[in-house]
């Protein structure tokens, strides 16, 4: 440590077990949803829960697989190179990162939708009743990607910053990751906890929140990380795919948020 200027030199290989390796990357993935699941929990077993304690953890097995495939898949789709087309067991490597928030939200979306048309719940109420924590495991996996040395920011030049190895420049440089560990986990989940509280009438407000929430936190911390090196800055030289990627959610999530205030309150679950 020289000052506020950290030299990153974290492992990101946790332990190693014969050919097996255990990554710190996967570790925080698995304690995002232990959280999720033990703060869930405790939602279902109040009264009127959406949910029961059994459901909660069918719905898990549901979550793990969209977060996973989705995440996997959004990244070859918006972010990969032509090396996953012409290796295309590299999707499999999970441990050496590569995960799209984008991807995951579209996979969980379709978890939320399959759980609710096979168990015949609302599909609102399960909804409303799994994403409220959601925003845990994004603060986890943050910090995973902190661990990694991966996705840090443009350099600073402040008397602080985090010196990342790999980095070609070998620069301070704004540690983008915990930026998105603090907007996008610990804040959300602030605020989703906070609105399940005050306005517990309003079904659908828990996702259409998290939608802007996040959009609105994502494309902030966009400004100063840096774009995945294979696709660089486009339209014009200076938007990113993820801000990209965010507008439509932001959008639609202002929209929904617009509708919901705008009919009467139902009872909430």
């Amino acid at each position: 440590m020289n000052g506020w200027i950290y030299t990153h030199n974290i492992n990101p290989i946790l332990a190693e077990i014969g050919p097996l390796r255990l990554g710190w990357y996967g570790l925080m993935y698995a304690v995002g949803f232990l959280v999720w699941y033990r703060a869930t929990i405790r939602y279902a077993r109040k009264p009127g829960a959406a949910l029961n304690e059994e459901e909660v953890g069918l719905f898990l097995t549901y979550g793990i697989l969209g977060v996973v495939l989705g995440g996997r898949l959004g990244y070859v789709l918006f972010y990969g190179g032509a090396e996953y087309w012409q290796e295309p067991w590299r999707i499999l490597q999970t441990w050496k990162g590569g995960m799209s928030f984008h991807g995951g939200v579209l996979g969980v979306t379709l978890a939320v939708w399959l759980f609710a048309r096979r168990h015949q719940k609302p599909l609102l109420d399960v909804a409303d009743f799994t994403i409220t924590w959601i925003p845990a495991g994004l603060l986890f996996g943050r910090i995973g990607n902190f661990i990694n040395g991966e996705l840090y920011g443009k350099p600073t030049s402040g008397t602080w910053g985090v010196v990342f190895p790999g980095d070609p420049l070998g620069v301070p440089r704004h540690p983008s990751q915990l930026y998105e560990a603090l907007l996008e986990g610990l804040i959300i989940l602030v605020v989703l906890v906070a609105l399940r509280k005050r306005f517990a009438d309003r079904r659908g407000l828990q996702p259409a929140a998290f939608l802007v929430l996040y959009s609105l936190s994502r494309m902030a911390v966009e400004l100063v990380r840096l774009p995945d090196v294979q696709l660089g800055y486009l339209a014009g030289g200076f938007v990113t795919m993820g801000q990209i990627l965010s507008l439509p959610m932001l959008l639609a999530g202002l929209g929904w948020v617009g509708w919901i205030f705008s009919k009467t309150p139902e009872p909430g679950k």
